[in-house]
């Protein structure tokens, strides 16, 4: 057995081991800026190595799922590689769910503990009472909020105590590169999350991926503004940037002027986020006279950026711009859309990421050639293993030896890739991506006066996409948009609930009677132009 994990220690692909390597060859060089804190690659290391031992000692090993509800912080990135280096399956919450998105995912993943920063133990205690398996409750700082140890059947325990007497020795586990690293929830066709499970190798591949494609090193500092929760910030960034040595300054969520005082401050050279965050960021009075020269690269990421908008910040941010398309079950990165083509080939999504063979396939399972549209399908060892406990969406997304993506494309003669469409009606609004399904039901379940109703996403400024529902009204009934929202708020996230309700006679359909979500999306892509 021994003779086994010595082998493996030598050999494996580990997350974990990236950042132990990053730690040998720049121990000395600032890893993260969290606030006040700020960790050297080594100190940063042994936080981690101490967090390891510490979950060890409390029984956690290999295979174990341990979830994690933190905002943007050193904790955050302590626990996943903590978790990588022992094995243990990382479960981050997204912390704009409800109660019962919390309990789902608690149960469906069958997370043995989690690790929760003060100012969000309110948030999970309701599902922590109704879900026994989580024995024990890791409480890191975060914002200093006083809090209840409840329920009081649990093992509470301090981060900080918890870690201050393990060594910072690195722990000798073994793990097999296909592991499970983390479990990702992610919104599919119908309401109930699906649980992605990504191994080391997959996100180890992919990291290194980015790094090429963005020519990432040791020199780059890193706005870590999109929530970590989110494969994109995650593993689109963090962790390619902590493989290369890179500096990564925490931030909890995004205003224009806490972005200009991160790059004036830490001097940073990449910062990441969706296009309205980059429409306020020239919005702002500041960026004028704003110390900004040390900026190289501006990705962006969800949609692609409004031609307008990207010209005028090439002109005041002076960078490149780069846009990263993918997705979750792609942990995430699968095309680049490239600096040199962003104003030839405005709108596209770019060019296949160095790990990923891209291909665009019919029903019948057969690959199309140039300026054919159908599915895009990838093949790639970045891909998922699977969705947790779901063979069947599982045996579908991996049909004909491809992955399934779901979305509707073609490549132009130039060999750039195009999105077109969703063949699943997910909407990505503002980072998040929602099932119009589970809108639908939300409205159906708010109104006894509707008939009929569709969800779809269409453009917007702000949002990428804003939720928009169509809706037919029951026979001499009236609807009162303002109220159906309001009892909306009460039935699902505030980033769900429609930010237009648009009252119609009729929708269209299909020969079959199917209605057809395209051509409603089609004939009010502007609506949100109007206003």
């Amino acid at each position: 057995m021994r003779e086994q994990l010595e082998e493996n220690l030598i050999t494996r692909v580990n997350i974990g081991d990236s950042l132990t390597r990053t730690a040998w060859r720049y121990p000395s060089k600032v890893a993260l800026v969290d606030g006040s804190r700020r960790f050297t690659y080594q100190q940063l290391n042994d936080q981690v190595n101490k967090f390891a031992h510490a979950l060890i000692s409390l029984g956690f090993g290999r295979g174990d799922a341990v979830a994690l509800m933190s905002g943007n912080s050193a904790e955050f990135i302590i626990s996943y590689y903590a978790m990588a280096k022992v094995g243990i399956i990382c479960v981050p919450i997204n912390l704009g769910w409800k109660s019962h998105e919390i309990t789902y995912v608690l149960d469906h993943s069958e997370a043995k503990a989690i690790v929760v920063e003060s100012q969000l133990l309110k948030a999970v205690s309701p599902s922590l009472f109704e879900n026994e398996q989580v024995r024990d409750v890791i409480v890191a700082t975060g914002l200093n909020v006083p809090f209840e140890m409840e329920p009081s059947n649990r093992n509470f325990y301090l981060f900080d105590e918890l870690i201050s007497a393990e060594p910072k020795s690195e722990p000798e586990v073994y793990v097999e590169d296909r592991d499970p690293l983390s479990y990702l929830y992610t919104s599919g066709t119908t309401s109930a999350p699906k649980g992605v499970v990504s191994s080391h190798l997959a996100v180890y591949l992919e990291s290194l991926g980015v790094a090429v494609e963005n020519k990432y090193d040791r020199h780059d500092v890193v706005a870590c503004m999109m929530p970590l929760f989110h494969t994109a910030q995650l593993n689109g960034q963090a962790t390619p940037c902590i493989a290369v040595g890179a500096k990564l300054v925490m931030m909890r969520g995004f205003t224009s002027d806490s972005l200009i005082d991160v790059i004036e401050g830490e001097k940073a050279t990449l910062i990441f986020g969706l296009p309205f965050m980059f429409r306020e960021l020239l919005d702002n009075p500041r960026i004028e006279g704003a110390e900004i020269v040390s900026l190289r690269l501006a990705l962006y990421a969800m949609a692609p950026m409004p031609d307008a908008l990207l010209r005028k910040c090439m002109e005041i941010l002076k960078c490149d711009f780069t846009l990263g398309f993918g997705q979750t079950e792609m942990n995430p990165v699968t095309t680049v859309f490239r600096p040199e083509h962003q104003l030839s080939h405005s709108g596209a999504v770019g060019t296949p990421e160095v790990n990923t063979l891209v291909g665009i396939m019919n029903e019948f399972g057969a690959l199309l050639g140039p300026s054919e549209s159908g599915e895009i399908v990838y093949r790639s060892p970045q891909s998922m293993t699977g969705y947790l406990k779901n063979p069947d969406a599982t045996r579908e997304a991996f049909k004909f030896g491809w992955f399934h993506s779901g979305d509707a494309g073609f490549f132009d003669k130039d060999g750039i890739l195009w999105f077109e469409d969703r063949f699943k009606d997910v909407i990505k609004t503002g980072g998040e991506n929602v099932a119009s399904i589970e809108v639908e039901k939300a409205i159906y379940a708010s109104s006894d006066d509707v008939a009929e109703v569709i969800a779809v996403g269409l453009p917007h400024p702000r949002w990428g996409e804003a939720i928009t529902a169509f809706i037919v009204p029951k026979e001499g009934r009236e609807i009162d948009k303002d109220e159906l929202l309001g009892r909306l708020k009460d039935k699902i996230d505030g980033f769900k609930v429609p930010k237009e309700v648009v009252i119609v006679g009729q929708l269209p359909r299909t020969s079959t009677g199917k209605v057809q979500k395209n051509i409603v999306r089609r004939e009010n892509s502007d609506l949100f132009n109007k206003n």
